[in-house]
């Protein structure tokens, strides 16, 4: 039977799904997945139609155009819908590869595996998951298997990941809580070589997992500190684990954030995310040969560790399209060159808005901090939203973007007065005007002596103490 054939039997027909429960979206969410998202969207207005998207934007159920400045949580790199890795994707389909025999080497994924490994000259071989926190989970993994030690260190208010052993490396109380028991681990604070060293000395410690830019907050290691604690590490025969699941590929104008600091080579590298061109979940974990050499000692152990999908050809060809594109398009200079232009028209607001305290960060990942003001009016309002619960007036800032100006953000992290931007690598000069101009018209509503945002403002408050 051909495919069309057995396409005609089936009586399936994806568009004709589409169309008649299309409109069932958020209902169908309430009923049969997490029932807090459709609640939480309602809630602050978020409940939006989005029909179609194109590079760096959304289109409504009007035909109305939204700026995507936080790209799926840093998925997008290359925007939605990229030609290259689209085609890829055909492609690949249109090959009818035996792909997953599970007892064949196909060539895509080594193919892949060399192009990534070009970008990290020190290290040898790549191990191909599905996720962002299965990257992580090989990581830690290996590291205790090959020291043969059980304790893994991560930093105070790090994000590595939600499955059990990711979690046990993630500094948020918030979602550790309810499902101990974890993994032996310990927290440090970001750039406290005293504590890592402390740590090390009890000589049970197998690695030390860190974001060279911690998503939550978009604080940056240090200066000097991935070096020197990479030194210490190797000191005490312990790894260092560079967790690069949002970082990497290009996002803070290098193509590893590790690379902005001289000399740093790590044991283990995570990668995700925008490696998958926003079609095929895809995770790496980059190493050096001699702990592969070890995990996988025998025959007996070739199996020891692996992933069902994991170097599956759709997401072996996103990936291999995705490194084509950012190396013909220069995509991580661009990155590099807009996030400057970004960060620099932004902090020049600082002096001018007394709400806004600080704007950091690396390439296209950049912070927006709001703080308590000094005015006698405006610290009043401040009060009453910290009162409630902190973090609200970055959701205040937030919802107006997209609601008045089509512009979609998210707060860094519960309880942060931070915005994070990490929009497609892909934007330029004219994604940067819209969005300083759409910031800078609700910074202004915001030091108003009244404004829809404190009106709003007064709604969250509500919504707050209602949840307690």
């Amino acid at each position: 039977m051909t495919a069309a054939e057995q396409q005609r039997r089936s009586g399936f027909d994806l568009g004709k799904l589409l169309a008649e429960r299309a409109s069932e979206r958020y209902d169908l969410h309430t009923r049969h997945l997490n029932h807090q998202l459709p609640r939480m969207l309602h809630t602050i207005g978020f409940d939006k139609v989005y029909e179609r998207a194109e590079g760096a934007y959304f289109w409504d159920d009007e035909g109305q155009d939204y700026l995507d400045m936080l790209a799926g949580f840093g998925v997008m790199g290359l925007g939605r819908h990229h030609p290259v890795v689209r085609k890829a994707l055909h492609d690949v389909l249109d090959a009818d590869l035996a792909d997953l025999t599970r007892f064949d080497c196909q060539p895509l994924p080594g193919l892949l595996a060399e192009r990534l490994l070009a970008h990290a000259p020190h290290l040898d071989r790549v191990f191909f998951g599905n996720s962002g926190t299965e990257a992580v989970e090989t990581a830690l993994k290996f590291a205790r298997f090959v020291t043969g030690k059980p304790r893994v260190l991560y930093c105070a208010h790090a994000f590595h990941g939600l499955t059990t052993g990711s979690l046990s490396v993630n500094g948020e109380d918030g979602f550790r809580k309810g499902f101990a028991p974890l993994l032996p681990d310990t927290a440090i604070e970001m750039g406290d070589l005293d504590a890592l060293e402390r740590e090390l000395a009890r000589g049970d410690v197998a690695g030390f997992v860190v974001e060279p830019i911690q998503g939550k907050g978009v604080h940056e290691t240090p200066p000097g500190f991935l070096r020197a604690a990479q030194e210490l590490l190797h000191r005490h025969k312990a790894l260092l684990i560079v967790d690069e699941v949002q970082t990497g590929l290009g996002r803070t104008g290098d193509f590893f954030a590790y690379q902005h600091e001289d000399g740093v080579e790590p044991d283990l590298v995570c990668v995700a995310k925008a490696l998958s061109g926003g079609y095929v979940p895809v995770g790496a974990t980059l190493g050096k040969d001699w702990i592969f050499r070890r995990v996988y000692s025998s025959m007996d152990r070739v199996l020891v560790h692996s992933a069902s999908f994991g170097s599956n050809a759709q997401a072996m060809a996103a990936g291999l399209a995705v490194l084509a594109v950012m190396e013909d398009e220069e995509v991580v200079a661009n990155a590099r060159r807009t996030g400057e232009l970004l960060r620099d028209r932004l902090a020049a607001l600082v002096d001018r808005y007394e709400l806004l305290h600080d704007v950091r960060g690396r390439g296209l990942m950049i912070g927006i901090e709001f703080g308590r003001p000094s005015s006698l009016g405006l610290r009043s309002r401040w009060a009453m939203l910290q009162t409630a619960r902190k973090g609200l007036f970055a959701q205040m800032v937030v919802v107006p973007l997209l609601r008045r100006h089509r512009i979609l953000t998210q707060v860094s992290g519960d309880h942060l007065e931070v915005i994070k931007l990490i929009p497609p690598l892909i934007i330029g000069e004219r994604e940067v005007d819209r969005f300083v101009e759409a910031f800078t018209a609700v910074m202004d509503d915001a030091h108003e002596g009244g404004g829809l945002m404190w009106e709003f403002g007064r709604t969250l408050v509500k919504q707050a103490v209602a949840g307690r």
